[in-house]
């Protein structure tokens, strides 16, 4: 079933094929009610080991085991919660149910506050003898190590209690952010080219309307798109405004240097990696987005390419339409130089019901992929029935794989690595699946429509989401400066961001400024950058499973299944990709250049 061109469902009325299954969660909402009442009732169950960890190594792992087999529960709870709410955020029942769940944890977070702060009294020798004592501890033994390593700006028990009890005033701004746009934005209707009114919403032009081949109806939805923006930008400048004054306040008080290497402490990763990414990234690929910018204003026959008009089809009569059906089965045959056991978590994704791809009001827009430990990934997304929602579906089933090999064969605190690694697996998809389009047509059109594909990919990564974080700099250093974060200075920040990087080549108008209001990442510390430094990884693992085949995809899935029992560097060398220098960020923008020399031989 497509959806409709006329009118968005309500969520009750989507089909059930189009849903995620959330019954593997939960049998229903009332078992669900239950266990959030449980888990705070089994926190004592925790709470009993309080000034007991530094006991012996027994009792520390005992302690462990019990913490690991409650946060399981917890993530249960909590993501049932978030994926009803991105499924319908204009539901009263899951708004209720979501702020609920913020509460429970703020209240069971601040009992559990002392685990930490026990676990930083004990010294290194301890923990070392406890390591030798109890072999099981092994298992805990990276996450041992990283709390270590943040001894230094651990605050008080006492304080880190009360900032525990705190949490749901800190992840605040994030949850208004996500429940204006859910709940009260409104986009006025547009017409296309024949007069046909056409309805709004951020989904249908972030997934639909941006990438439409028509310059008048790609035009009108980005009026509609910026003009609400502007109504709200106010509203959300304050609140984005308090997320960043409290991560600052946060960093003096732990008593880092800077707000960045807070942020970063995190990632594991050095200010110098950061830079890297942000730096050489915007410096080399400049020359080679302004001249595919150039080439889309030619073949379009636009006076002038506007910013809205990035995204447009360079070949407008060629945009291939697929099923839902074909897409996946396409995503699966791509993916069979992975093996067997990487294709059938795929097949089984598909088959189970992990995947949400419906189109209905109150619908979070993007899309993303939630991987509760001991069960299976949930992925969100629109399907619009076009193969550049093939590339976006084989990302999140990236994500999925990973998750679902790192549980499999890690324990929960040993299968989330690093945000700096994270977007690796699922944007190696996406280039697998532009390989296997490539090696399967001899349509000239067919092939420079995967290039542009893949220019899509480096532009969503490279350019989107790394501009992005050049503005989270830019803010945080003004942040750190002094200089209040009204609208005016946020708007104007992410103008002159985007008007540096793409220079003379693309006309800019007001509403681009704006739109530094479309992303929630920056509710979520140095983010965004980190989606760059995963295609730079995943560029290098593509072209050596290219050059070697076999032992290629053999050290990825070992990689997949470490989870985070390595740091990032370390994990990523076990690719045979090195971070540390800036060599392999060059390497993927030279081959940014070479896909886009490649296009302009195609006209030729």
């Amino acid at each position: 079933m497509t959806i409709s061109t006329t009118h968005r469902w309500s969520r009750s009325d989507v089909p059930k094929e189009q849903t995620w299954d959330i019954t593997d969660l939960f049998p229903n909402h009332a078992a669900w009610e239950k266990e959030l009442i449980t888990i705070q009732e089994v926190v004592s169950e925790i709470i009993d080991y309080r000034g007991k960890l530094h006991t012996d190594s027994n009792t520390l792992l005992q302690a462990l085991k019990t913490l690991e087999a409650f946060q399981q529960r917890v993530i249960r709870v909590a993501v049932y919660a978030n994926l009803r709410a991105s499924a319908d955020g204009s539901d009263p029942d899951n708004q209720r149910d979501t702020s609920k769940v913020s509460s429970a944890l703020a209240r069971v977070n601040a009992k559990l506050s002392f685990f930490q702060s026990e676990l930083l009294t004990l010294s290194d020798e301890t923990i070392k003898r406890f390591l030798q004592e109890q072999p099981e501890l092994k298992t805990y033994q990276k996450m041992l190590e990283d709390l270590m390593e943040d001894k230094a700006h651990t605050l008080s028990p006492e304080i880190e209690e009360t900032l525990a009890a705190l949490s749901q005033v800190h992840s605040a701004p994030h949850m208004i952010y996500q429940r204006s746009k859910a709940s009260d934005m409104e986009f006025e209707s547009i017409k296309n080219q024949d007069d046909v009114e056409l309805p709004m919403s951020e989904a249908l032009y972030e997934d639909r309307y941006e990438f439409s081949p028509d310059t008048e109806t790609r035009r009108a939805a980005y009026d509609s798109f910026t003009n609400t923006l502007n109504r709200y930008k106010n509203t959300f400048a304050a609140t984005y405004a308090t997320e960043v004054t409290k991560q600052v306040t946060m960093s003096k008080l732990r008593s880092y240097d800077s707000v960045t290497d807070m942020l970063l402490s995190s990632q594991q990763v050095t200010k110098e990696m950061y830079h890297n990414q942000l730096d050489i990234i915007q410096q080399n690929l400049a020359p080679h987005m302004r001249r595919f910018a150039k080439l889309k204003k030619e073949k379009l026959g636009l006076d002038e390419i506007r910013y809205c008009d990035l995204k447009a089809p360079l070949d407008p009569e060629f945009n291939p339409q697929t099923t839902y059906e074909d897409a996946t089965s396409t995503i699966v045959e791509a993916l069979k130089v992975m093996g067997p056991e990487y294709t059938e978590i795929m097949r089984e994704g598909i088959a189970n019901r992990w995947i949400d791809r419906s189109d209905n009001i109150g619908k979070a827009n993007g899309a993303f992929c939630s991987s509760p430990y001991g069960v299976h990934p949930y992925i969100l997304i629109t399907w619009t029935d076009t193969m550049r929602g093939a590339f976006v579906l084989a990302h999140e089933l990236g994500h999925a794989a990973h998750f679902y090999l790192a549980g499999k064969n890690q324990s929960l605190f040993n299968t989330r690595p690093s945000t700096y690694f994270v977007e690796a697996p699922s944007t190696l998809n996406e280039l697998l699946l532009a390989e296997h389009l490539m090696n399967n047509t001899d349509d000239v059109r067919m092939k420079r429509w995967v290039l542009t594909q893949l220019l899509g990919t480096y532009y969503h990564n490279f350019v989107t989401h790394l501009l992005e974080a050049e503005y989270q700099r830019r803010i945080y250093d003004l942040a750190e400066q002094g200089v209040p974060l009204t609208a005016n200075v946020l708007c104007n920040q992410k103008q002159e961001a985007l008007e540096n990087f793409w220079g003379d080549a693309v006309t800019f108008d007001k509403g681009a400024g704006l739109t530094w209001m479309r992303q929630q990442h920056y509710y979520m510390g140095l983010y965004p950058y980190t989606y760059s430094a995963g295609l730079t990884v995943s560029t290098a693992v593509a072209q050596k499973i290219k050059e070697e085949g076999q032992p290629a995809i053999d050290r990825w899935l070992d990689v997949l299944r470490a989870g985070s029992a390595q740091k990032p560097l370390d994990l990523i060398k076990q690719a045979e990709v090195d971070m540390s220098k800036p060599d392999a960020i060059k390497v993927a923008v030279d081959y940014v250049g070479s896909l886009v020399d490649e296009l302009v031989k195609s006209y030729e």
